[in-house]
């Protein structure tokens, strides 16, 4: 994890505005689906964080990130991301105010990133990958003497994810099983810190990726952490080449059996889960969805089962019909 870069304290006012009224994320509803129940012929219920503000889980561990950022002093904060953390952190600086920086890869559609600026945010944009963003950002947050925001490798982020747990056991639902898309790790290592808070040390995780972004597969297979080459999903938002250390060590702790489905499992996924629920999510969101709809096989037996409709800005009517026709 990349450490947050020494910034010096401003000047805060009797009338500053306090974080209590700044809420960043929301309470989301917890569905029970019943196409998704017949599915799996077990009850099935849906986190639903596409209800986020800025369309996904990212509200609630980046939104944390910076609060605690902006009341230790910083007067900048920067980040990088090929689109959901960073229109989080985007959202967050706006809420709170405070100026942001984005640094985006190439491939961030203009659509994507006119989202972060339309939350007031820099763009900028350096380089093929999140892997390039990134190390361009933590120089640029060192120049500006900013807080870097990392979107996944950071106690804090898990921390404000770890509130889904919270608000599920809150509904009075224990799961039998808890089923979780998995990029760079930063939600899975949030459930898991909220599930040991609750109690729930016995309750298994389903840890979803899409082949050709199947990086924490990769590095419970090797039992050391992987670099993939390069990301060749659809997925794009699932597309850390290399986990954070935390979500590894937690499966030496708890439960967790990886899981991956194909790229068309995944927008199929997305495309039923639209005609059924009303609701769009990306292909990265889209895996876990895939993993039920067709029965992954650690699921059997387990019930009630909780999916984290982790959502994702990235979606459109077009993309969707564009990923379609590109996967037959």
């Amino acid at each position: 994890m990349q450490p947050i870069p020494i910034i010096r304290p401003v000047q805060r006012t009797s009338d500053s505005p306090t974080l209590a009224h700044r809420n960043i994320h929301v309470v989301t509803p917890l569905w029970k689906s019943p196409s998704l129940s017949a599915a799996m012929r077990a009850p099935v219920y849906l986190k639903m964080e596409s209800f986020q503000p800025v369309g996904s889980f990212k509200a609630r561990g980046i939104g944390l990130a910076c609060q605690d950022s902006w009341e230790a002093g910083a007067s900048r904060l920067v980040g990088a991301s090929a689109g959901n953390a960073g229109y989080a952190i985007a959202y967050a600086g706006r809420k709170i105010g405070i100026p942001v920086t984005v640094v985006v890869p190439k491939t961030t559609p203009s659509w994507l990133q006119g989202l972060v600026r339309g939350e007031g945010a820099t763009v900028t944009v350096h380089g093929d990958s999140w892997d390039d963003a990134h190390a361009y950002g933590t120089r640029l947050a060192e120049e500006e003497n900013a807080a870097y925001i990392h979107p996944f490798d950071d106690p804090r982020v898990w921390k404000g994810h770890s509130s889904i747990i919270h608000e599920i056991a809150d509904m009075a639902v224990r799961p039998g099983a808890i089923v979780v898309s998995v990029g760079g790790g930063g939600l899975l290592c949030g459930l898991l810190e909220g599930m040991h808070e609750v109690g729930w040390t016995d309750v298994p995780i389903l840890a979803v990726e899409t082949e050709g972004a199947a990086s924490f597969a990769a590095a419970v297979r090797a039992g050391r952490l992987v670099t993939l080459d390069r990301i060749t999903s659809v997925a794009t938002t699932l597309g850390a080449r290399r986990v954070a250390a935390k979500a590894l060590e937690w499966t030496t702790r708890h439960s967790i059996t990886p899981w991956q489905v194909t790229d068309r499992e995944a927008v199929d996924a997305c495309v039923r889960f639209a005609d059924e629920h009303r609701v769009l999510v990306e292909p990265a969101c889209g895996a876990s969805l895939a993993a039920v709809y067709g029965k992954a096989a650690p699921l059997e037996g387990l019930r009630p089962i909780v999916i984290v409709v982790c959502g994702g800005a990235g979606v459109n009517l077009g993309l969707l019909d564009e990923w379609k026709k590109m996967l037959g």
